[in-house]
């Protein structure tokens, strides 16, 4: 049984087994204090054993820029810096939070740094994304989603793109009519 999720155990009578009870707290609890019972049934008795699990913080961040804007304008063909910040808002320190970029398609993303060692409760870190725009991308709005996450906690910031393109291509464009 070692291993095994359980919720009953048959036994003959005058045996005993050894059980070990793990709980593993969800994201989303509270710091407090939890009872657990525990039932041991048979035919001529009942007994009882109320456990007790502490969870002593939680685990939460956020990521956004440091005015709260999730927008900016690109040209085509161009790189971008933008500005992001993540926070940990939980209770608990944050170890190994990744950081990753979902664009469209034949877009890049880099991102300084791409890892964070640790961040403690309350704290913020500066992350610099460069995204860059491939040549000829059309003209338009564009969405991109922003996320960081380590096993305990994640967060992610939808952001808008506005691509424009250059004169320069717009005066190429032009001459090119122009010429015979």
């Amino acid at each position: 049984m070692e291993g095994s999720q359980v919720r009953s155990l048959n036994l003959e009578g005058g045996k005993s087994q050894d059980i070990s009870i793990e709980v593993n707290a969800t994201a989303s609890a509270k710091p407090d204090k939890y009872l657990l019972p525990v039932k041991a049934v048979s035919q001529a008795d009942t007994l009882q054993l109320n456990l007790e699990a502490v969870v002593k913080g939680s685990y939460s961040l956020e990521l956004t820029t440091p005015t709260g804007r999730l927008s900016d304008e690109i040209t085509s063909g161009s790189r971008k810096d933008i500005q992001l910040v993540v926070k940990n808002s939980g209770t608990l320190p944050l170890n190994d939070l990744e950081l990753s970029g979902q664009l469209p398609p034949q877009w890049e993303s880099t991102f300084e740094p791409a890892k964070i060692q640790q961040l403690e409760p309350g704290k913020t870190t500066p992350v610099t994304v460069t995204v860059k725009v491939p040549d000829k991308t059309i003209a338009g709005d564009y969405a991109g989603t922003f996320s960081v996450k380590n096993t305990g906690s994640s967060a992610q910031a939808n952001f808008r793109m506005v691509v424009t393109t250059s004169l320069l291509s717009g005066w190429i464009g032009c001459w090119s009519f122009l010429l015979p």
